[in-house]
């Protein structure tokens, strides 16, 4: 029996969303039917380009076509405002993250979405990068044996000018902070994936040194211990002059790993080694940016797996709240010392 064609649309047609226009056409029995934006010529652009009908108001859209599933590329603080209303409607959702500013919203969507019996996914696309995945498998395995310490650093560039440029970048009140929530979140979140522990306790310092134009914090330190034992300490800041790689390194047991989002190696007490690359067939997608990966399009491929019941959908709301919950705490902890 032939799969039923999945109505789906984009709310947000941002830079971001890119990705996810390009990700739904390679899914098979998916269609696109509709995109929404506030901003009229973003929304009018995409709906012509790929054919679909364009809205400004996303009640609206919901109310004129009959979707299965929408994409939020929306500003951080209305992820989950968008997001139950779909809820509401009976809609699955796939979001950007973060899933919100603030821990309350989040648990309560996951909440709603469960009540509703709809898809809530939440975009954590490094997590299908070959490097991280190794490193899951040889812990989760027991090759690696006990996580000890681990530690990243994420040292990138962003200019007052990209601030400048955006309306509801750089604030508290709608992206909910700045280096943590917006470039740190993924190495954090794959620490947190990979370690699969509750967090015991936590500090955090946050500080803005080289930005005039915003007030958010451009630089944290932070050092987490979790019930596992395990800790972990990261460093990140935007102040650099290019965005480098981001390392992550972990003392084990069994052996040492330092790993990116693009390579991962493995050295094991006995002196065997594994290691891990990026895929090289992998598919730019125009307007992409190079920090965003090229897993999109495999975690919307694997959020309509599950929306046809193929499989469990793997990167879920109720699994995101573990990194939320710790982010939110991250900067609950920081703001206590933050002065600006």
């Amino acid at each position: 029996m032939d799969k039923i064609i999945k109505k789906v649309a984009v709310i947000g047609c941002g830079r971001i969303s890119v990705m996810h226009f390009d990700g739904i056409f390679s899914v098979p029995n998916v269609k696109l039917v509709a995109c929404c934006d506030i901003k009229k010529d973003r929304a009018d652009y995409y709906a012509k380009e790929y054919g679909i009908n364009a809205y400004y108001d996303y009640k609206e859209m919901f109310e004129k076509e009959q979707l299965d599933a929408v994409h939020i590329c929306l500003p951080h603080y209305l992820h989950t405002v968008v997001a139950e209303y779909a809820f509401s409607k009976g809609v699955n959702v796939l979001s950007e993250k973060p899933m919100s500013i603030d821990y309350e919203s989040a648990e309560h969507a996951v909440q709603t979405a469960k009540e509703n019996n709809v898809l809530y996914g939440v975009i954590f696309q490094c997590r299908y990068n070959n490097a991280p995945k190794l490193v899951k498998e040889a812990v989760s395995s027991g090759k690696l044996g006990k996580i000890i310490s681990c530690r990243s650093i994420l040292t990138w560039s962003r200019s007052d000018d990209y601030y400048s440029s955006s309306d509801w970048k750089g604030t508290w009140d709608k992206e909910g902070g700045g280096v943590i929530i917006d470039q740190a979140i993924h190495s954090i979140d794959l620490v947190n994936w990979i370690v699969d522990s509750p967090v015991k306790k936590l500090e955090c310092s946050i500080a803005n040194h080289g930005h005039s134009k915003v007030n958010v914090e451009d630089s944290a330190e932070g050092y987490i211990v979790y019930e596992n034992g395990t800790t972990y300490g990261f460093y990140a800041m935007n102040n650099y002059g290019c965005d480098e790689p981001i390392e992550i390194k972990m003392y084990c047991e069994n052996g040492k790993v330092t790993f990116g989002y693009d390579d991962a190696y493995i050295v094991y007490n006995d002196g065997t080694t594994e290691e891990a690359h990026q895929a090289t067939d992998l598919k730019e997608v125009a307007g992409g940016k190079d920090y965003w990966g090229f897993q999109h399009a495999k975690q919307i491929s694997e959020f309509y797996k599950a929306l046809f019941n193929e499989k469990p959908l793997e990167i879920s709301g109720k699994e995101c709240l573990k990194t939320h919950k710790l982010i939110c705490d991250l900067y609950k902890k920081g703001k206590e010392k933050y002065k600006n």
